[in-house]
């Protein structure tokens, strides 16, 4: 299954410097359904973030929850996908979000947040052109990409927060990701609970 992505709005009515200020990290989630649009437009600023010798290591999964997307109807794991990344394609079918919330140390408001963004690592692309490197170049441009989704919550009035203590292979098995696609960071986003 492939839903269309919705082109992101290129100016808001946040500036760059209030999203800066007011930027924190939020662990707690109220249970209210996401916009495709508001979606779209973290994917599309996740996707916005410099990589070293143009790459392209990171792949972007979304645990979307059931009736957690308006005009998703379908709860799963979803990749970006298609020319530009235009798309999602539905990658693992099922409400995962308490599954992530295990694999992440228990950590439970994570299964209260809508969607769930993981930001996955193939190194090869990156180490087979400036060797051992790249791994801190890929690590680099993850910082990049957690601090585009992070300033884009601000801007849309969303809460999130960079996780990174998780048990690395229960990530993986829960959304089925490919051998080569490493987890390296899950964010929850959603409307602030407090």
């Amino acid at each position: 299954m492939r839903l269309k992505i919705e082109e992101a709005d290129k100016k808001g009515a946040v500036s760059l410097e209030e999203a800066i200020e007011k930027r924190k990290s939020r662990r707690s989630f109220k249970r209210t359904r996401l916009t495709k649009k508001q979606l779209s437009q973290l994917i599309w600023s996740a996707g916005k973030a410099p990589s070293a010798g143009a790459t392209y290591p990171l792949e972007l999964y979304m645990v979307i929850g059931e009736e957690c997307v308006e005009g998703i109807d379908a709860s799963g794991v979803y990749r970006r996908s298609g020319r530009g990344y235009s798309e999602l394609e539905l990658h693992k079918e099922g409400d995962l979000r308490d599954a992530l919330a295990v694999a992440c140390l228990s950590q439970t408001f994570i299964a209260d947040a809508p969607v769930s963004f993981v930001i996955a690592a193939e190194y090869e692309r990156t180490t087979r052109k400036y060797g051992d490197r790249g791994v801190i170049y890929v690590h680099i441009e993850v910082g990049h990409v957690s601090q585009n989704i992070y300033l884009q919550c601000e801007a849309l009035g969303l809460a999130t927060v960079a996780i990174g203590a998780f048990y690395d292979d229960e990530v993986a098995r829960v959304l089925n990701l490919p051998k080569v696609h490493k987890p390296i960071y899950v964010m929850p986003v959603g409307v602030s609970g407090g």
